[in-house]
């Protein structure tokens, strides 16, 4: 049976699984949920995932939700397939996966929210609110600068879920007026070269409707 992720290619957090099975050399078939109609919210995706979020994947039997469970689950069932995405006993790879979803996710997804998905859906943008997202985010950018100094990947030396986590949401930004936050950082630029370049992001990449 076909692992199943029930999301769309525009949302980050479903490319963050995507992206987890590409690197995995795993097939999947993506299941669109459409979410102007309410998909989400009715009961057969509620049966899926009772928050009504996206994404979900089921493995066979296993129905897991909540993105970077997901990253992890493939990451861990699958770990002899395609590319080794978890350390051993690495401390360094705990930590880093907590700053991506705790200080760098909360400034990017709001500032790409402000940017890209607001005009997508005819609001307008909050510009007081895109300068204090684009500050707190260039203050953890600052930090990753000199991380990255020290480290070709953020966990040390090689490619992990670490790095992954956080490419759905760089790609983005890289596509608004506030670009300059990461390309202004050689290190921070050279690293996302770097990982953007490898053929299961780019297979991701491909996907999203841009």
């Amino acid at each position: 049976m076909a692992i199943k992720v029930y999301g769309l290619p525009v949302s980050n957090n479903a490319l963050r699984a995507m992206a987890t099975l590409n690197e995995k050399e795993l097939e999947y078939e993506l299941c669109p949920v459409d979410l102007q109609s309410g998909a989400h919210k009715k009961p057969e995706f509620l049966a899926l995932n009772p928050f009504g979020q996206i994404p979900v994947v089921q493995d066979g039997d296993e129905i897991i939700f909540e993105s970077r469970a997901i990253s992890r689950y493939i990451a861990t069932k699958y770990k002899e397939s395609g590319a080794d995405l978890l350390p051993v006993n690495s401390a360094k790879f705990e930590t880093w996966l907590q700053v991506e979803s705790s200080q760098f996710y909360p400034a990017i997804s709001e500032l790409n929210f402000e940017l890209l998905f607001k005009p997508m859906f005819g609001m307008t943008t909050d510009m007081s609110n895109v300068e204090k997202q684009a500050e707190k985010l260039s203050a953890v950018l600052d930090v990753y600068e000199a991380h990255l100094a020290k480290n070709k990947y953020m966990a040390g030396e090689v490619f992990t879920l670490a790095d992954l986590n956080h490419m759905p949401e760089i790609f983005l930004l890289l596509k608004s007026p506030k670009a300059e936050l990461i390309t202004s950082k050689p290190h921070v630029k050279a690293w996302w070269e770097d990982i953007s370049a490898r053929p299961a992001w780019k297979k991701t990449a491909a996907s999203i409707p841009l």
